[in-house]
């Protein structure tokens, strides 16, 4: 069984559990077109991809962004750190990792792809489309993430090594933007319905994605979250379980608008999405105070894709998700890691752990940005200059083992090729197993 049903069974049986299901949102070729691998800054254990470039024109260091091939590296590496319970990709990524190369077929991680690309998430650079009102449309079909064919051969559904039968994913992300527009909101979720019905029939699981308004609404900005929330409980009101998502995907518009959410329906398992990069610091506050006001799944897309080092920044959200470290402590330590691997840092330590107002839109022109200090910081102010340019040789700015004392890794089930089994894992062992990994990898 997959890690997600597992919790998902474990969420929806326990309210009071702190069990939190974490995704990589890696579907970004959907929207930014080139830039969607993000920045080559960051790769992969196999290193660079080949790729020809006119010497004439640019050379491949001016060439900012992963090609494809760097990308599906880094994919492969998240999926084998198993830290994360979803890794959500495009149709096509997926039909090559998922159905091509069985990348999930002996792993908790369930594969997923993005079922609908409204017109909010076309972030094709110098064009307009993200800031008209969004419309609906969908490039992938379901038999395609499914089979990656046109129609899948559904008397052959269960022949696969897959959980659900299909060679493809099994679930999908089902986006609508609600924009306070009587025709264009209900058109949005005339495509839904449309959608909802076809995947009952065809047995495919999806999650419901709601952003904010991408244009100007005429609501105030502190009341979104209250109509965001009214839409979609009536929404759902009129779906029965067969054909209700597994989860939300929703911005976090703070404790009030999250808990009126959360405890309305134990049956409705809230998520929340990450919007632009930010800080380190905004990431892991974020999903922290989330998780503390009853949202129960993250999915970074950005947050994960733009960080320096992927699979510490992975790490140290499990931990935060875990209640093994706080935020403030996930940032140094993350610096510290970095710094221990000679990688310098987007940003200074103290510039790290400040709060910044994000996008939330595609094209990052939703907001303006701001910067709110984070006053009496009881890990700031700590030798910057040494994180900013790190050295390899001197000492992380963690100590890892005196962090985290006492584990060892026969704390936990564990498979018989001894790789850990998340499946028969306490909370407990689930907590010391990420201590172990931690100082193991980066201690």
């Amino acid at each position: 069984m997959k890690s997600l049903d597992t919790k998902l069974a474990e969420i929806r049986s326990n309210p009071g559990s702190r069990t939190f299901i974490l995704a990589d949102a890696k579907d970004a070729d959907m929207a930014f077109g080139v830039r969607a691998p993000g920045p080559r800054s960051y790769l992969a254990r196999r290193g660079a991809r080949p790729a020809q470039f006119s010497p004439e024109v640019w050379n491949r260091d001016e060439f900012g962004s992963r090609n494809l091939p760097e990308f599906l590296d880094i994919i492969r590496e998240v999926a084998q750190q198993g830290l994360v319970d979803i890794l959500l990709m495009s149709a096509y990524v997926n039909e090559l990792l998922t159905i091509k190369e069985g990348l999930f077929r002996n792993s908790h991680v369930t594969p997923a792809a993005r079922a609908n690309d409204t017109t909010d998430v076309w972030a094709a650079r110098h064009g307009c489309y993200t800031r008209e009102p969004s419309q609906p449309f969908r490039s992938a079909s379901i038999d395609h993430i499914q089979c990656g064919e046109i129609e899948c051969d559904r008397d052959g559904v269960g022949k696969s090594n897959n959980s659900d039968g299909f060679p493809g994913a099994n679930l999908g992300l089902y986006s609508i933007t609600f924009v306070n527009e009587l025709e264009q909101d209900r058109e949005a979720l005339l495509w839904y319905k449309e959608f909802r019905e076809e995947a009952e029939r065809k047995q495919f699981r999806h999650f419901l994605e709601v952003f904010d308004p991408n244009v100007d609404s005429g609501i105030p900005r502190e009341k979104l979250g209250e109509f965001i929330n009214d839409n979609i409980l009536r929404t759902l009101a009129g779906v029965p379980q067969s054909g209700r998502p597994d989860f939300l995907k929703i911005v976090y518009h703070g404790p009030k608008a999250m808990e009126e959410l959360a405890q309305y329906d134990p049956n409705l398992v809230v998520g929340i999405l990450g919007g632009s990069a930010g800080t380190t610091y905004d990431a892991f506050k974020l999903i922290h105070d989330a998780q503390k006001y009853g949202a129960r799944v993250a999915l970074y897309g950005r947050k994960i894709n733009n960080a320096e080092h992927q699979l510490a920044f992975i790490e140290m959200l499990r931990l935060i998700t875990d209640g093994t470290i706080t935020p403030e402590e996930a940032v140094r330590a993350y610096h510290g890691v970095l710094q221990g691997k000679g990688i310098r840092p987007h940003r200074t330590l103290d510039e790290d752990l400040k709060i910044t107002d994000q996008a939330m839109s595609y094209d990052g022109r939703a907001v303006q940005r701001t910067t709110i200090e984070l006053r009496n910081n009881p890990i700031g102010g700590s030798k910057p200059a040494s994180v900013e340019v790190p050295n390899p040789k001197l000492e992380p700015a963690v100590d890892l083992d005196s962090a985290f004392p006492g584990t060892s890794s026969g704390e936990w089930p564990k498979r018989e090729n001894g790789g850990p089994d998340f499946e028969r894992m306490t909370g407990a062992q689930r907590v010391t197993y990420h201590k172990w990994r931690l100082k193991r990898t980066f201690g």
